[in-house]
This record gives C-alpha cells, structure tokens and sequence, in this order.
C-alpha cells in the first residue's frame, strides 16, 4: 500500500510491504531528520564522532567521545538527548563510492535497531553531498540494502517502520521512483 502524507509537518508518502520476504513500512520523507518522531535516527558521522551536539544538545558530543570512535560501515548508538528520536545511530560512511561499506553502515545500523529493539529508524542520505557518493547510486545501495537486511531479519521485526529523510524535492522524487522498483509497489498499491 502507498499512502501520501504528511509526518511531522514534513512531506511524505508511506510505503507498507507484506510478500516476497518483506514485511515492513517505508516513509519517504522530503524535510529535517531531526525533527522526525521515531525510535532512532541515523547521523551520517565521521570515523571520530565528533561534531557539535547540534540539535540533540551537549550531551551527545560528551557520550560520543566515550565510544572512542566507530569505523567505516559500522555502527554506535547513544541516546538521543533532545532531540525527538529517543536514540542516535552513527555511521561513517564510506567517503566515495564504496558500495560494500555503504552497505554496512545500513545493515550495521539496521543490526543495532534490532538488538535494542525498536520499531523505528530514520536514515538520511549517507555518503552523499560531501562525501562524494553520487546520490542516485548511493540510493539504490540504501535501499537494496535495506531490502537484503529485512529479507534476513524482517521475521524478528514485523512492526519495523523505516524512513529515508531526504532535503530536496528531486532527492524526494527519485528517492520515491526507486524505492517502488526496489520493493516491488505496483500502481494499484496507491491509496488517497
């Protein structure tokens, strides 16, 4: 089923999938990641975990500096201090096109929602813009890799509702085309 709607005051259609291997929700959301009210999101980090504490406050910068770091592909979480989401997952992407380790920052990230048990997880477009991952193949393998992970794991994680938050409209766009082709929407899916 395809639903058009609004999350969070952001733009968004929701995509749910139950055959094929697949049981889940999608949400294709065109606004801020932070301001999105899910169990997790994703911060597409860098190897150190540094960074301000933006959005999330002080707390968060002081907790990353405990982790001592996190490695390309892999995946830290902490609490999501003040922010909406209850949790923040790191990731380091790859920086360029590595397909292999983008693959990890999803499946590693997915793996860490899975074993704190939470329903939720909002993911932004890692990689991309300056790190140097073209956007529309940095897509594909985040949803690919997404599909691969549910196929894997989706029987312990039946109510499991991802999102993918993108910050322009022809991101929004393609984001939407691919992910029908990926999980397979077909037209009389499309609900008003």
């Amino acid at each position: 089923m395809i639903v058009s709607a609004t999350v969070n005051s952001a733009k968004a259609i929701i995509y749910t999938k139950a055959g094929n291997g697949i049981q889940a929700s999608f949400t294709v959301c065109l606004g801020d990641i932070t301001e999105l009210k899910v169990d997790a999101i994703v911060n597409a980090a860098n190897c150190r975990l540094s960074g301000g504490g933006g959005a999330a406050g002080p707390g968060l910068l002081e907790e990353c500096k405990t982790l001592n770091g996190c490695a390309t592909g892999e995946a830290k979480i902490t609490k999501g201090y003040n922010l909406k989401a209850k949790y923040v997952i790191h990731t380091p992407g790859p920086q360029g096109e590595y397909p292999k380790l983008l693959e990890n920052s999803y499946m590693n990230s997915l793996n860490l929602v899975k074993q704190n048990h939470l329903e939720s997880v909002a993911f932004p477009c890692i990689s991309t813009g300056v790190y140097g991952y073209d956007f529309e193949r940095a897509t594909k393998v985040a949803l690919y890799s997404v599909r691969k992970w549910i196929q894997e794991n989706g029987e312990s994680t039946p109510n499991m509702h991802i999102y993918f938050c993108t910050h322009n409209r022809s991101d929004f766009d393609f984001y939407n085309d691919t992910i029908v082709k990926v999980f397979k929407f077909q037209s009389g899916d499309m609900k008003s």
